[in-house]
């Protein structure tokens, strides 16, 4: 088993014993989650931006358009990023209302995000994102076009400054309200899919392809 380095940014403050940084359990999170969500600052304020994202070992790849203002100060320098994750697996209710939670499972990953400028790299790149979408998708459709990878920024993120929190199983009640009459519990949730929906405007009748309809998140 290996693991991440702790860092002042990753130690926990509050409920260490529920952090980890373990690497395969880190990837494990990250390789599940269809969604990210991005922190940084431009031009001295905060932004948080949802985005898909796709790992490769220990490098986490994310995209955007070249014309937002983020993209392009990574470009010239470089973006210092904060990179979360959360996997909700269920809702977790009390005999009180200050014990109600969640189960969860989420990453925290800090960095500097660089455009990646090699073209192999980031088609790969690009591949791998279709991919951590609906696995085998990227050789069921068009490749991106020169002036398609010319509007894309890929940035590229080192996994070095990351933890993991995780909370599972019941609630924990106080004592002297364990015999209140009120239900408490698990209500366990899951990701599942639906019957795909072909796109009304297609011109070519195409059969549903098996990596769509045996679509499944990894863990789950």
């Amino acid at each position: 088993m290996t693991r991440y380095a702790p860092t002042a940014r990753t130690t926990a403050t509050r409920s260490p014993a529920r952090v980890g940084y373990d690497r395969e359990a880190v990837h494990r999170v990250l390789d599940e989650a269809l969604v990210c969500h991005v922190g940084f600052v431009v031009d001295g304020e905060p932004v948080v931006l949802p985005q898909l994202h796709a790992r490769v070992g220990d490098q986490l790849y994310l995209h955007g358009s070249t014309g937002a203002r983020a993209l392009r100060q990574a470009r010239e320098a470089g973006l210092q990023v904060c990179v979360t994750v959360t996997l909700l697996d269920g809702l977790v209710l009390a005999r009180s209302a200050f014990h109600h939670s969640v189960n969860f499972r989420s990453v925290v990953a800090y960095g500097l995000a660089v455009a990646v400028d090699d073209d192999e790299e980031k088609s790969r790149a690009l591949a791998v994102l279709v991919d951590a979408v609906v696995p085998g998708r990227s050789t069921a459709s068009r490749p991106p076009s020169r002036k398609e990878l010319a509007a894309t920024t890929v940035l590229r993120l080192d996994l070095e400054e990351v933890s993991l929190k995780v909370r599972s199983g019941p609630p924990i009640d106080d004592r002297e309200d364990m015999e209140l009459p009120y239900w408490a519990g698990v209500l366990p949730l899951l990701t599942s899919r639906g019957i795909p929906v072909p796109d009304p405007a297609a011109l070519v009748p195409v059969e549903v392809p098996e990596h769509v309809t045996a679509w499944g998140r990894p863990g789950r």
